[in-house]
């Protein structure tokens, strides 16, 4: 039985990422000899045979921190790291080195008639570096061979210069990366591809649309105003003090957004029980009715009606935004832990609502919010996966091939 008794900010912290690690580490195929080895599943209990590229990402990463923790040896994080990149090298489908988004947990191919997903791929590319700074050796070599099969170039719309959204080999190329949002990470590896390289200009090429909210600064927001979007590429690229050609602060602009979302909370605690000033954090995650992307606060480009908030909450939201709001996202996550019907297994639920009757509480965990959550706690504590990823050398010249510099 966990106790659920009041605990330090650091013990929250530490029950909560071990926690995060025990889903990557034990929802993970690890059936040697299997053509999915090292495949992890997209959310547990639910879909068992199903993973997605994306965990995949963090769960390379959720290895590093576990090998540097202590929670497994480092010889059982190198075996788990070294044959889930075997995996990702010579037998997870893909097209020109992007995969399918979700594949078949036994034989690493596409399920149902996913895309094959360059966000996705992104986040598996950045799990698949960082596992290959930390280790060293073979990984590093068979990460960099993932890594440079990436054909950038196909996935890029010449006429916009954006690019595409997805594809699928039915219906080809569809949508666009048209403003911002989480995809930083692609611009930076796309630009510093030694094989297929975009030109950097591309990350100038989306649409920065300025808003505000309460009594905050002006800030370039996102579509959804879904907080995942501030944070994922912050999770491996270090942005601190960092401005762009155009003088953003790109850092500083996530830490706005994440006050706005907070704020926006507070201000609607009337209308929703399960909002207030230490339960905040409207991002993508399950919601009563199913899973949504378009949670998310003002402003974005959607009016937030109830369609998009209806009360839900997931502590992924607060979780994986303390680097940019360390008190009030602790502060967030010891109060979700006195919930007992938030903890489980895995740590907290994905979410939970206090506005539908009977209150709604998730079943499951969905990976990417774990692994948001654990790289950005860790990222706050030691600053373990910046260090790591930041070492390697794709990373640090993706970020200067686009002009990022030290900002004043």
């Amino acid at each position: 039985m966990v106790d659920i008794h009041d605990k330090s900010d650091e013990e929250v912290l530490e029950l909560e990422s071990k926690a995060c690690f025990d889903f990557f580490w034990q929802e993970a195929n690890a059936r040697e000899g299997s053509d999915g080895y090292g495949l992890i599943r997209d959310r547990a209990p639910n879909n068992p045979n199903v993973a997605s590229i994306a965990s995949v990402g963090f769960g390379l990463s959720a290895i590093v921190i576990g090998a540097e923790r202590g929670w497994v040896s480092r010889q059982e994080a190198y075996n788990r790291a070294l044959g889930t990149v075997d995996t990702l090298l010579t037998r997870a489908q893909n097209i020109n080195g992007f995969f399918f988004h979700f594949l078949d947990m036994a034989t690493a191919k596409r399920v149902r008639n996913c895309e094959v997903s360059i966000i996705d791929t992104a986040i598996a590319l950045n799990g698949v570096i960082c596992a290959g700074e930390y280790f060293g050796g073979e990984l590093k070599e068979k990460a960099e061979e993932i890594y440079g099969r990436v054909n950038w170039q196909w996935y890029l719309n010449k006429e916009t210069r954006q690019f595409y959204m997805g594809y699928t080999p039915e219906k080809g190329f569809f949508g666009a990366w048209s403003m911002y949002a989480e995809q930083f990470m692609m611009y930076f590896l796309a630009a510093a591809s030694p094989t297929f390289p975009v030109d950097p200009e591309v990350f100038y090429s989306f649409k920065r649309l300025v808003g505000t909210y309460g009594n905050y600064p002006p800030f370039i927001y996102t579509w959804t105003g879904s907080l995942f979007t501030y944070q994922y590429s912050h999770a491996w690229f270090d942005l601190r003090n960092k401005v762009d050609r155009e003088g953003v602060n790109w850092w500083q602009n996530s830490v706005i957004a994440t006050k706005t979302n907070r704020q926006f909370c507070i201000d609607n605690s009337d209308k929703f029980k399960t909002f207030g000033p230490n339960s905040w954090g409207l991002t993508a995650c399950d919601g009563p009715h199913g899973y949504k992307g378009s949670y998310g606060a003002p402003p974005s480009g959607y009016n937030n009606d109830q369609h998009y908030v209806d009360g839900t909450v997931p502590p992924a939201g607060a979780a994986g935004s303390i680097v940019f709001t360390p008190e009030e996202s602790i502060a967030a996550l010891k109060n979700y832990y006195r919930n007992k019907n938030l903890w489980g297994k895995y740590g907290f639920a994905d979410a939970f609502n206090l506005d539908v009757s009977p209150a709604w509480y998730d079943r499951d965990v969905i990976g990417i919010d774990k692994g948001i959550t654990l790289l950005m706690i860790q990222n706050y504590v030691d600053g373990i996966i910046w260090e790591t990823f930041m070492q390697n050398k794709y990373a640090r010249d993706g970020m200067k091939k686009v002009s990022l510099q030290s900002g004043i």
